[in-house]
């Protein structure tokens, strides 16, 4: 197991990856090493995204312990408590570059670009060409797309395309969602103190803060719930939303593969029900 850093390894230049155990790692994705090619990272980011859940969780209930390496480690892969994208693309950030991989982190603004930093992804580089990977943004790709104009890929849930504009000599990359936008990141440098930083902001003043929010990709399915609300998108079929009970949507999170124990489980229901709609 990795050594435990300390709790403002955030700082200064290095991501502190022997932080993270990513021998564990690719043992819970049961992904070997093998050639630096997009057939590896394809399977990598396929693995990740149905293996590890998208949850806010701690944020929602006030207790969130940080996103330094030694801390993500420990919460995803021995606690199983999944993570947003502060935590999942620090994982596999750190697993790329342990595969021999050259990774670049990015930042990025959800939806409009009026938005704040609050997003971190990663470029891969392969053969040559950059590519988006994108591990921690709930619905998103389940694996690679080029950073090249116009690039798409094809997912169950809908078309993704790459488009890139650039704004006062910085240059951006917009993921786009039929046709919507889902994120745009810069070509800005990233340093970990950007990633603490967002963090802060994420989990003191965002939707978190306020709804339970959970998430995973379930074979060719993505499951995803806000509240009480179950969506489930399915290939060629019609999007279902199901309202939950409060008992209904703990047992849905722990099927999205949040292991909640007792105390958490007790803390969430406790906050659905406070914010429970009055009959």
């Amino acid at each position: 197991m990795a050594v435990m850093a300390a709790q403002n390894s955030l700082t200064g230049t290095s991501w502190h990856t022997d932080d993270i155990d990513v021998e564990r790692y690719l043992e819970l994705l049961g992904v070997d090493r093998g050639p630096v090619d997009i057939e590896l990272l394809e399977t990598l980011h396929g693995r990740h995204v149905r293996t590890f859940p998208f949850c806010a969780i701690d944020v929602l209930l006030g207790q969130h312990p940080g996103v330094e390496p030694a801390t993500v480690s420990k919460r995803m892969l021995v606690d199983g408590l999944g993570g947003y994208c502060f935590e999942h693309a620090q994982l596999f950030a750190a697993a790329c570059e342990a595969l021999g991989f050259q990774v670049t982190r990015r930042l990025g603004r959800v939806h409009s670009m009026t938005n704040t930093r609050t997003h971190t992804c990663v470029e891969v580089l392969v053969g040559g060409k950059r590519f988006l990977t994108d591990p921690g943004f709930g619905l998103s790709i389940t694996g690679p797309i080029e950073l090249a104009e116009g690039a798409s890929r094809q997912e169950p849930h809908g078309e993704y395309t790459v488009h890139s504009f650039q704004r006062d000599g910085v240059q951006f990359w917009e993921l786009r969602r039929n046709g919507e936008t889902a994120h745009t990141h810069d070509s800005l440098p990233v340093v970990p103190v950007d990633v603490a930083s967002g963090h802060v902001v994420t989990s003191t003043g965002s939707l978190f803060t306020r709804q339970l929010i959970a998430s995973k990709f379930i074979s060719q399915e993505h499951h995803s719930l806000a509240g009480t609300t179950l969506t489930i998108r399915r290939p060629n079929q019609p999007t279902a939303r199901h309202e939950l009970t409060i008992d209904e949507t703990i047992e849905t999170v722990q099927k999205l593969g949040v292991n909640l124990g007792e105390a958490r489980t007790r803390r969430l229901r406790a906050q659905l029900e406070s914010t429970a709609p009055n009959e």
